[in-house]
């Protein structure tokens, strides 16, 4: 979220004195599952680069290589 004024039209939902859901601006929950989304690819990448890389000949991939129309 880019400001903590943006944060005042967030409308908590209580139960028995809990929190139990808010409601926000479409805009903003879309924000937010951006970075959600960014984070979880971040965490990908991460797994990733921990692999040793594997390299083949480019003849083996053209080999099986199957192209899509």
């Amino acid at each position: 979220m880019e400001s903590s004024a943006k944060l005042k039209n967030i409308e908590f939902i209580f139960r028995n004195g809990k929190p139990t859901a808010i409601i926000l601006n479409i805009k903003e929950y879309q924000k937010l599952l951006e970075r959600l989304e960014d984070a979880e690819d971040l965490k990908i990448l991460k797994k990733m680069r921990k692999k040793p890389l594997k390299f083949r000949k480019l003849s083996d991939f053209l080999k099986e290589y199957i192209p899509r129309v």
